[in-house]
């Protein structure tokens, strides 16, 4: 045997064991800042009540203190994870879909659609589920009309550089559009409901519920991506020759942009828009654990939830009582996490 398919043999299974022995620590450490949110708050719970409060959860009870706030601690911190989660991976796939490094989940106006379909029902009708559900269905409408706007550039050959440019600029004019009516809308809002608007457009976690749905859509997600991550690697190192060389480039094309709205009106009608998660996030990963997306993409979705948690178990404690948008402290966050990256990677060039 040659050293040459020796390589070969012996690098792909250590390349998964790397990879497997990488996903297990962040899924330790995601199940941490899960531990440490049912632990922090106005009222400081010992790990001791919080095993017997998981009991009397399991056994369908709630009798005690520690086990209500421990019910409405794991409710809104997993909340946080699958919001994290969803945006980190829905900014992977952006990056991968644009070729560009400053991509992020809300690049292509999906973010600003569901900002007009929320802030219309709290303007109009102020009720909550209801908010949920025009914010979720303003980005689907957003996404088919961007989808429709770009679909040449989406399932056409590929640029010279690899970029999708009439995708990009198509959002971000629909971005601006959204824009120019949240604006009309908060400045037209009543004093009672303009504080609300305010935070939802901020990104607030305080008054989310558990739900499936977000969960449901991450699976289906991450089944996507596992798929896609092979030809995602192919189509990032080779964008021109990627169709010659096997790659259906228009169909996983398609699959991104799809997955990447659909994860993000899920996460901004869950949360509201928190910013930098999509973007400090796959980047800090790509840093650690390279740029094979078969890691980077599982990897990024652990290391968001995480993130996301942890950032709002500071929005509930660092004031406490008072409580803090989870946004303030995300942006407080990225911006010096993400100017630091920038930093490493002009000292690389």
């Amino acid at each position: 045997m040659t050293a040459a398919t020796h390589r070969m043999t012996y690098a792909a299974p250590r390349s998964a064991a790397r990879a497997w022995t990488v996903l297990c620590l962040l899924a330790l450490i995601s199940l941490a800042s899960l531990v440490i949110a049912c632990i922090m708050g106005s009222v400081a719970l010992p790990l001791s009540e919080i095993v017997g409060a998981l009991r009397e959860l399991a056994n369908g009870t709630s009798s005690t203190m520690a086990a209500t706030l421990v019910e409405l601690r794991l409710s809104r911190a997993l909340s946080a994870f699958v919001t994290g989660a969803t945006l980190a991976l829905a900014g992977v796939m952006m990056q991968a879909l644009l070729r560009n490094p400053l991509a992020e989940p809300y690049v292509l106006g999906v973010s600003g659609g569901a900002a007009v379909g929320a802030l219309g029902a709290m303007l109009l009708f102020s009720i909550g589920w209801l908010v949920d559900v025009a914010a979720f269905g303003g980005a689907i409408a957003i996404s088919f009309l961007l989808y429709f706007l770009a679909r040449r550039d989406l399932r056409g050959a590929v640029h010279s550089d690899g970029s999708a440019p009439l995708l990009l600029l198509t959002g971000v004019v629909l971005a601006s559009g959204c824009g120019a009516l949240v604006t009309l809308m908060l400045s037209i809002a009543p004093d009672n409901r303009l504080r609300g608007m305010v935070f939802w457009l901020i990104g607030d976690l305080s008054g989310t519920q558990f739900r499936w749905l977000p969960w449901l859509v991450l699976l289906a997600a991450l089944a996507f991506s596992a798929r896609a991550a092979r030809a995602i690697n192919v189509m990032a190192l080779h964008a021109e020759a990627a169709a010659t060389l096997g790659i259906a480039v228009a169909k996983y094309r398609v699959g991104l942009f799809l997955c990447a709205a659909l994860l993000t009106a899920s996460a901004v009608s869950n949360a509201g828009s928190i910013g930098f998660v999509g973007l400090i996030v796959p980047h800090a990963c790509r840093f650690l654990f390279g740029p094979d997306h078969r890691l980077l993409l599982p990897a990024a979705t652990l290391v968001g939830g995480a993130f996301l948690v942890l950032a709002d178990t500071l929005a509930r404690t660092v004031v406490a009582p008072q409580q803090l948008p989870v946004g303030v402290i995300t942006a407080m966050i990225g911006v010096p996490v993400f100017l630091l990256q920038l930093h490493q990677l002009r000292r690389r060039a």
